[in-house]
C-alpha cells in the first residue's frame, strides 16, 4: 500500500495554518491568507520565507535541518499555540503541506495556496500545465529525471539549488540528450525574476539564484537507445555478469506483477535488478526491495538502478537471513526469480505477502518447475510456459536461436 495511507499523529491543537507565499512576498497574498497568518502566535518557515513577513508579534521559527526528524517535536512543543507554516507557492505541490497532511491529517490543516512554480513556469513558456510532467530533485537524487526523458518530450525539474541546472545539463549530456534545450527560470513571480536558456551539450551559464526551476525540451542524440517506462527495456540497458532476465520474459513478468502507483515489490534473487528497476520505472511512486546474496551483484543492481533513473530501490542481502533479522513492510507483490529450490523460501515469502498481494515465480530448471506445479496445486493461480526465439546471423542467412523455456506461476494471495 502507499506509504502515506495513514496519519502518524492525530492533531488535537488549533488548526495549523499553511500558507503558500511566492517570490513577490507579502504583497502577493490575498486578504484571507494575510489574516490567517497574522492571527498565528508562532510561524514556521525557511529564513527566506520568514523574512518576507511584515513586523508582528508572532514568534518566527526557522525550520531545522534535517526537518523531518524534528517535525513531531516542533509541533508538539507548540501544540497549545496557533501555528502558522509558510511554504513556497502551493504547499500541496511537493511542499510542506503534503508532509503535514501525512503527519497530522488533512482535517488539522487550513491551507492557503498560491500559484505553484510549475503553474508560473507554464504560464511563462506557454506550455500546457496538465500535459507537462514535473520532477522534483529537492532532497532527491538527480537521476530520477531519467525515466521522463524521451525525444520531443517536455518536462519541468524543481531544482535543489543554484547548481542544479549545470548538474542537469551534465546528466542529459551523459545520457544521450545533449541537444536538449534547458530554460532556467529564477525567482518566478518576484521582482528578481530572470530567465536563462541554452543546450545541455554546451551549457555555460554560471550558477544563478538558488530558487529556480528548469524547463527541459528533450532532444535525443541520433542512435540513442530508446528507454520507455514500459517493461522490456533492451538487455543492453543493463550491466553485470549476465545474470539477467531477458527483455521478453521481463516484459511478461512485470506485466504479470501488475504494478500500481505506491505499491511495494520484493524482487527475490535480484541478479542485475531488472525486475525491480522496471517495476519502479512504471511510475515514480512504485517502490522495490531487491534481495541478492552476492555482494558483486548487489553493487551492480545499485549501479543499474541509478543509471536507469530509479536510485531509490533498496538492495539487501540473502532473503531468508534478511527476513530473520529485519521487520520489513509487507509487500504488495513478490517476484521469485531465483533460489526457488531453497528449502522454505516460498513459504517464508508467502507468509510475508499481504492479503490480496500477487506473487510471480519463474522457473527454468525441471526441479524448480516441479515446485511451481506443487505450489499451484496447493494455492491455485495460473501456470504458463513460453520460449523466446531470437533471429541471429547464420552464415549469410538468419536462424532462430531458442532461449531456455520459462515456466511461470502467477497467484494472488486470498484476502482475509
Amino acid at each position: 500500500m502507499a506509504p502515506d495511507a495513514a496519519v502518524t499523529e492525530p492533531w488535537t491543537g488549533h488548526p495549523i495554518v499553511v500558507t503558500g507565499i511566492g517570490a513577490d512576498g507579502w504583497s502577493g497574498l490575498g486578504e484571507t491568507a494575510r489574516a490567517a497568518i497574522t492571527g498565528c502566535e508562532v510561524v514556521f518557515g525557511s529564513p527566506r520565507q520568514l523574512a518576507l513577513l511584515p513586523d508582528g508579534p508572532a514568534e518566527r521559527v526557522p525550520w531545522p535541518t534535517p526537518l523531518l526528524p524534528a517535525l513531531p517535536g516542533l509541533l508538539a512543543g507548540h501544540a497549545d499555540r496557533r501555528i502558522g507554516v509558510l511554504a513556497s507557492g502551493d504547499p500541496m505541490f511537493y511542499g510542506i503541506g503534503v508532509t503535514l497532511a501525512r503527519h497530522v491529517g488533512a482535517a488539522a490543516l487550513r491551507v492557503h495556496p498560491q500559484p505553484s512554480s510549475a503553474s508560473l513556469a507554464c504560464a511563462r513558456l506557454g506550455w500546457p500545465l496538465a500535459e507537462t510532467p514535473v520532477v522534483s530533485v529537492v532532497a532527491r537524487p538527480l537521476p530520477t529525471v531519467l525515466p521522463e526523458l524521451a525525444d520531443g518530450h517536455r518536462l519541468l525539474v524543481l531544482s535543489e539549488g543554484a547548481d542544479t541546472p549545470a548538474q542537469l545539463a551534465h546528466l542529459l549530456r551523459d545520457n544521450g540528450f545533449g541537444a536538449s534545450t534547458l530554460t532556467v527560470l529564477d525567482q518566478l513571480g518576484g521582482p528578481a525574476e530572470a530567465t536563462r536558456t541554452g543546450t545541455a551539450a554546451d551549457w555555460a551559464h554560471a550558477p544563478g539564484d538558488p530558487l529556480n526551476l528548469v524547463a527541459v525540451e528533450a532532444v535525443a542524440d541520433p542512435g540513442h537507445r530508446r528507454d520507455t517506462r514500459l517493461p522490456g527495456l533492451a538487455d543492453t540497458a543493463y550491466t553485470g555478469d549476465g545474470q539477467l532476465t531477458k527483455a521478453e520474459v521481463r516484459a511478461l513478468s512485470v506485466t504479470a506483477l501488475a504494478p500500481t502507483p505506491g505499491e511495494l515489490l520484493w524482487d527475490v534473487g535480484g541478479g542485475s535488478g531488472s525486475i525491480a528497476i522496471e517495476w519502479c520505472r512504471t511510475n515514480p511512486r512504485c517502490r522495490a526491495i531487491t534481495f541478492e546474496r552476492l555482494p558483486a551483484r548487489r553493487a551492480q543492481i545499485t549501479a543499474n538502478a541509478r543509471a536507469l533513473g530509479v536510485p531509490g530501490i533498496t538492495v539487501r542481502g540473502e532473503v531468508r537471513s534478511e527476513l530473520a533479522d529485519s521487520a520489513l513492510a509487507a509487500p504488495d507483490a513478490i517476484f521469485l526469480g531465483g533460489g526457488l529450490t531453497q528449502g522454505g523460501l516460498f513459504a517464508q515469502c508467502w507468509q510475508h505477502l499481504r492479503p490480496g498481494g500477487r506473487l510471480v515465480a519463474n522457473a527454468v530448471t525441471a526441479e524448480s518447475e516441479a515446485l511451481l506445479l506443487d505450489w499451484a496445486a496447493a494455492h491455485g493461480g495460473t501456470l504458463r510456459k513460453f520460449q523466446i526465439y531470437r533471429g541471429e546471423p547464420l552464415g549469410g542467412f538468419t536462424a532462430w536461436r531458442p532461449h531456455l523455456p520459462v515456466a511461470q506461476w502467477i497467484v494472488t494471495k486470498p484476502a482475509g
